[in-house]
């Protein structure tokens, strides 16, 4: 399909009606009409093919009215198909509730999901991440000490295992490169970095790279040594990002795409407030401005991001939840920026089971600095991840509590969230990434 046969399609389901052959639907503008239908008052006019009409020549203007209304009954005439983009949930399966990898469809002009079904088994994949042509998907296990499994993408969202290897330390997070070659792990327990090569048909290769990192921060229960919680490659291909919740500090690295390496670069590394524990990075759509949230200290700093060398520079750090609120029992969780860039999102989750759930929504200014839009309840317990669909419009939000996912509403104009009807259930739902493209 061409791209103005893609433009027609569109327009064609927002102008769809149902009017019978004796009245006729309305006829729009000719201003609004698609461009290849402009000329529709010259001497000949071809219809588009994918309306399956011959050419016609109007002889007068009741010939145009004629012929639009028959453009109008023959291609209009349909319910346009709403899109529905898939989406995939990492879970613990240490709840009995659950076996490993589940999928299923979000429709985006309604905000309804489908019946969730299990795509894979997998001993708790604990985070997902797909190639970028949406072939496969990687995830990061509990297998053993810590593996990243690599799975074949099969129609209906099914996922076939193709291999697993361990990560060298206990993965909790994972990132695919721009070109599919290598996937990044972070390692948790082991403090550590590394890089593997992605074999021709998607299985996981030998291990490219392994950086140790060192230090520690201010907290002696959970900051006695390095905690790298995830790991992220810059859209340019050029940088990754390290979360360390050990010593508050996102790590810098160039990466080699074609080698898989990647060598520490500590003079460009951002740095949280002391405490904070550095958990999950959101990097803006337009590489300028990366957010970092912090596990124990309940708050997000907001760097500008240099995209020349990949240096991060702090320039604000805020609060993820209310002034006066209590932090007693609170962690901070996932983070992930709109598609548009206007806003940011952070989750809360209340361990205490207290009700306490939520997610922070912040407007992003032209500076990169945040504003508190709104403290939106999460409708789930401990919210540890969401994830936000490809059209901006919605925000699947996992309760690992309460074995369930809602569906929240994404206002277009405010960003903020409101609640919908739509749920369902899971064990231990902990991950939620979407395909980049329409249902598979």
């Amino acid at each position: 399909m061409t791209p103005q046969q893609a433009a027609n399609r569109r327009w064609h389901g927002q102008r769809c009606g149902s009017a019978g052959a004796d009245s006729g639907p309305d006829m729009p503008p000719i201003d609004t009409l698609p461009s290849k239908w402009r000329g529709i008052q010259k001497e000949t006019m071809r219809i588009p093919t994918d309306c399956g009409l011959a050419t016609m020549r109007p002889a007068d203007g009741n010939g145009l009215k004629w012929f639009l209304r028959l453009v109008f009954l023959l291609c209009f005439s349909a319910t346009a198909v709403a899109a529905e983009v898939r989406f995939y949930l990492g879970t613990y399966t240490d709840n009995p509730l659950s076996q490993g990898i589940y999928s299923g469809t979000l429709d985006t002009r309604t905000g309804r999901i489908s019946p969730l079904e299990l795509a894979a088994k997998a001993t708790s994949p604990n985070y997902l991440a797909l190639s970028p042509d949406g072939k496969f998907l990687y995830a990061s296990t509990l297998a053993g000490d810590g593996s990243v499994a690599a799975f074949r993408v099969e129609d209906g969202g099914h996922l076939a295992k193709l291999n697993e290897i361990s990560s060298g330390g206990g993965a909790r997070h994972l990132s695919v490169d721009a070109t599919g070659r290598d996937v990044l792990a972070a390692n948790y327990t082991g403090g550590s970095a590394a890089c593997f090569r992605i074999q021709p048909d998607g299985s996981v290769g030998e291990r490219a790279a392994f950086v140790p990192l060192t230090g520690s921060g201010p907290n002696p229960q959970r900051q006695t040594h390095p905690y790298i919680h995830s790991i992220y490659v810059d859209a340019a291909n050029r940088f990754a990002y390290a979360c360390d919740l050990g010593t508050d500090h996102v790590w810098l690295f160039d990466f080699e795409a074609q080698t898989g390496n990647l060598k520490l670069v500590k003079a460009g590394s951002g740095k949280m407030p002391p405490g904070s524990g550095t958990r999950h990075l959101a990097i803006s759509p337009d590489g300028r401005f990366a957010y970092a949230n912090g596990e124990m200290g309940l708050n997000v700093t907001a760097f500008a991001r240099d995209p020349g060398n990949g240096a991060l520079t702090a320039l604000q750090t805020v609060s993820t939840l209310p002034d006066g609120a209590a932090t007693n029992e609170v962690t901070a969780a996932e983070i992930f920026c709109h598609p548009s860039g206007k806003w940011l999102y952070v989750s809360n989750r209340d361990v205490s089971n207290r009700g306490r759930d939520s997610i922070a929504v912040y407007a992003i200014a032209v500076d990169g600095r945040l504003k508190r839009m709104q403290d939106a309840p999460a409708q789930v317990k401990v919210p540890r991840g969401f994830g936000i669909d490809p059209s901006g419009q919605w925000l699947i939000v996992a309760g690992q509590q309460d074995n369930r996912i809602v569906v929240l509403k994404i206002d277009a104009a405010t960003g903020q969230l409101t609640p919908t009807s739509q749920s369902a259930t899971v064990g231990a739902p902990i991950c939620v990434i979407f395909a980049a493209t329409e249902k598979q």
